[in-house]
């Protein structure tokens, strides 16, 4: 396994960071915690989860994900060994069953949603805590264009969420915060205010980043790079797109878009003959499509950690396997002229 820093945290976490949104609705306790022990014996030291989880988000499984690590970290007694990552859900119709889906990021509800986590994650702390998506209207999830939402005038300063972060800090019950879901603005306005009253800067950023979607190099690249703010990347495959093993209209048995067809992020036209292009490309060189697609994540400077997903165990030997290839200069380079003709297909 391969680490490096997280931002100016002065932690190092390893290269493969291991997602679990999948814990409690396509993969039992039992199955997360085989997945957990392997990965850690595999140098694994990241672990990310959200309240939001288990995915698709509903009320049945709200904090499930969360639980299961919980009773994995109290069976196994491996807390130190671990950077725990989780995220406080931002606010959404979509997501009433979470404080009535008027989730704001105040001093009540962060200090409400620090203490539900901990307790289901049953530990003392949190080493990463994020901000899962802005609490403002703006592009994410998949969204381009950007147009101005009609409630400015009721979102929480951030310095005010800030001050809310730094007392859980104080408390210590969060080491380090970081943002989600977040735009080159929304960065910059965190890490300017921060620095401006004395407040927690964040380390790092969790969004989107895989060869289909490549709009984190726009603008926020350079923000990761100068003021060294990791990125850690999430869908490095695309909602497992990157694989191949939905081309030719296969549905297999089980996988998250067979089961819920609407999560088409990935799935437009353009999306699809990209990653023809790009399956073609690897077999060309002899490669496991996937674990090419995952071996570019891992090469970019500023990624810190790469959040992979599985839902069985196979494809989780696969994905952290990756860390082990190093893409041929040819590689790269055909990896880019594919990215010339289908360039950010799936945002």
């Amino acid at each position: 396994m391969r680490y490096k820093s997280l931002g100016n945290s002065g932690i190092n976490v390893s290269i493969i960071c291991l997602g679990t949104m999948t814990y409690g609705e396509q993969n039992t306790e039992k199955e997360g915690h085989r997945q957990l022990d392997y990965a850690i014996a595999q140098g694994v030291n990241f672990i990310d989860s959200a309240e939001l989880y288990a995915i698709p988000p509903k009320i049945e499984t709200y904090g499930k994900t969360e639980s299961i690590i919980g009773s994995w970290l109290s069976s196994r007694g491996r807390r130190n060994e671990i950077i725990l990552a989780s995220k406080i859900a931002g606010g959404g119709e979509w997501v009433k069953h979470i404080r009535g889906g008027k989730t704001r990021f105040t001093e009540d509800y962060i200090t409400q949603a620090v203490s539900a986590s901990l307790k289901r994650l049953r530990t003392d702390y949190i080493d990463l805590y994020q901000l899962h998506w802005p609490e403002r209207n703006t592009n994410y999830f998949g969204e381009l264009g950007y147009k101005a939402g009609e409630e400015e005038a009721f979102l929480t300063p951030i310095t005010e969420t800030l001050c809310a972060l730094k007392k859980q800090i104080d408390a210590g019950k969060i080491r380090y915060i970081g943002l989600s879901n977040e735009t080159p603005w929304g960065i910059m306005q965190f890490l300017t205010l921060a620095k401006e009253y004395s407040l927690p800067v964040i380390v790092s950023v969790q969004n989107p980043y895989n060869l289909l979607n490549r709009s984190y190099e726009i603008g926020n690249a350079e923000i990761s790079h100068r003021e060294n703010v990791s990125l850690l990347a999430y869908s490095p495959l695309g909602f497992g797109v990157l694989s191949g093993k939905y081309l030719n209209n296969k549905k297999p048995a089980g996988a998250r878009i067979t089961k819920w067809p609407n999560y088409a992020r990935y799935s437009s036209e353009q999306g699809i003959s990209a990653t023809t292009s790009y399956v073609d490309l690897a077999i060309r060189y002899g490669l496991d499509p996937a674990q090419m697609a995952l071996a570019f994540v891992n090469e970019q400077a500023f990624v810190a950690s790469n959040i992979i997903g599985a839902t069985t165990m196979l494809q989780l030997e696969s994905n952290i396997a990756s860390v082990d290839i190093q893409l041929s200069e040819e590689l790269k380079f055909d990896i880019e002229e594919i990215h010339k003709k289908y360039q950010n297909p799936s945002p």
